[in-house]
């Protein structure tokens, strides 16, 4: 169950919004009661309620906006609770002061908004001896091992428990809270309105990963990044799996560049049977790999993992997919050897799928020149496969055949520069920009004005994940699928 956080300033609008959630088949709601800005009237949130609530009152010092006196809201918890309410939340500390009555279940919660406390078992003991029906702890994560010790609490758990790792890094612990047994989890009204760290859309929750169908034998694949919410891997995925019928599930998990290690000691305790693989992990993730395909080692760099027992097993399908999209658009037949012999080409960037491309190319035995506006990574990169490097401002007087944008540059919200001069290109070039939101950046709308054949990121970002899904499942996917949700998520025009 999710449990739909509602935080307003005044009644009527917190009264329509869970009119409105229920009408849409929420089960739960919160009332965020600190969030109220004149006196609470709790006959007019209560007495004709359309479904049943948790009442909070949450303190400053616990993420919440209370500011009154103590006094006056421990009076008004005591009130929530004569009035029936059918959850009320209480922080630990306080819980002696408020003492049960009728049917109100109590929730008895923590806060930590600094970390996630070495001694859980203790605390959550602790918590459960104040009288609790149901113990929340919610703490920031601030490494990958956070969520497992949470979550492995509320697996060992006696009574019911609602563990919670606040932050972007402890998103799978809301996403996977029924998989391990707690009553319910938290969402947010809407994206506007995150109401805690790390609070997902309880739309989201529902439309993108099924929250409640996740069980405890739902496979579990995601994408490892820093950051990921912005990712639209778990979008496309989910899509997919729900598509073919599958019970697997696809999470963002943000592992910082130096918590890498740690996601790669803990990460087979939750469970995880595959991952994608990006910015910043691509090439730091190769010296995990039991087993790598040939185009990795030879690239540096991953952008899958499959575990298989004791074996990570590494892939890169960004260069699969950027060589099948370029083939294409040369009408090359795929697999041709020395497919590109004689063909010119400019990578901008020398990152990542910079990296992927640019391997690619030469193994193809296209002529590749490489400009970055940082010259010692293009530097490393030209030795590292063999080709030329030319000055960031010098761009623009290489006379190429395919012109690839491997930077960031015109990606949302930059949407209005591109790294590449429009008097530059002309009809005889093919242009191939990476950055997939928007699919039509300035640099692709500029080529399409020059009659430039182009390759948008979302070609390229459809495929790749179309490969990652047959390593993941060895089913084929739906591409049309897969490019319909990506592009309805960056779409401009969004419709509420």
């Amino acid at each position: 169950m999710i449990c739909v956080s509602l935080g307003r300033a005044r009644h009527k609008r917190m009264i329509a919004e869970h009119q409105f959630l229920v009408e849409q088949g929420a089960q739960l709601v919160e009332l965020r009661l600190d969030y109220i800005s004149r006196a609470v009237d709790l006959k007019r949130l209560l007495n004709d309620r359309p479904g049943p609530v948790v009442a909070t009152v949450r303190r400053k010092e616990d993420g919440g906006r209370w500011e009154r006196s103590e006094q006056d809201r421990l009076m008004l918890l005591r009130s929530v609770i004569a009035a029936g309410a059918e959850y009320v939340d209480i922080e630990a500390d306080v819980a002696a002061q408020i003492p049960r009555y009728g049917n109100t279940k109590r929730i008895i919660s923590y806060h930590d908004f600094s970390g996630t406390p070495e001694n859980l078992d203790e605390l959550h003991e602790a918590m459960a001896a104040e009288d609790a029906d149901i113990v929340k702890i919610a703490c920031m994560a601030n490494s990958f091992s956070d969520n497992i010790r949470m979550i492995n609490l509320c697996k060992n758990a006696k009574i019911p428990t609602i563990g919670i790792c606040m932050g972007e890094i402890g998103m799978l612990t809301r996403i996977l809270a029924n998989r391990v047994g707690s009553p319910f989890t938290y969402a947010t009204f809407s994206s506007d309105k995150k109401l805690a760290p790390g609070q997902l859309n309880w739309k989201e929750m529902n439309s993108v990963y099924h929250y409640e169908t996740i069980k405890e034998d739902t496979a579990l694949f995601g994408v490892i990044a820093d950051p990921v919410a912005h990712s639209h891997s778990p979008l496309i995925h989910n899509a997919a799996f729900v598509d073919a019928g599958l019970n697997a599930r696809y999470l963002p998990l943000r592992v910082p560049k130096d918590d890498l290690p740690s996601f790669m000691r803990t990460c087979k305790e939750l469970g995880i049977q595959g991952i994608s693989i990006t910015i910043p992990h691509k090439e730091s993730a190769l010296q995990y790999c039991t087993q790598a395909e040939s185009s990795c080692t030879g690239i540096g760099a991953i952008n899958t993992m499959i575990f298989n027992g004791d074996d990570r097993l590494g892939y890169n399908t960004d260069y699969r997919a950027a060589m099948d999209c370029i083939e294409e658009s040369f009408k090359i037949e795929r697999g041709t050897e020395n497919s590109l012999q004689g063909k010119t080409a400019l990578v901008l960037g020398a990152g990542g799928v910079s990296r992927a491309i640019a391997w690619g190319l030469r193994q193809r035995k296209c002529d590749v020149t490489i400009s970055s506006r940082t010259r010692e990574r293009a530097e490393l990169l030209a030795a590292d496969i063999g080709c030329r490097v030319i000055d960031w401002e010098e761009r623009h007087e290489a006379k190429v055949q395919l012109l690839i944008n491997g930077t960031p540059i015109g990606m949302h919200p930059d949407v209005d520069n591109t790294p590449f001069n429009q008097s530059a290109l002309n009809q005889f070039m093919v242009v191939f920009d990476t950055v997939y939101n928007p699919e039509n950046t300035l640099l692709i709308k500029q080529a399409t004005q020059k009659q430039s054949r182009v390759i948008t990121g979302v070609d390229m970002f459809v495929r790749q994940a179309a490969y990652q899904y047959k390593l993941f499942t060895g089913q084929e996917a739906s591409i049309e699928l897969m490019r319909k949700k990506i592009k309805e998520a960056t779409n401009p025009v969004r419709l509420n």
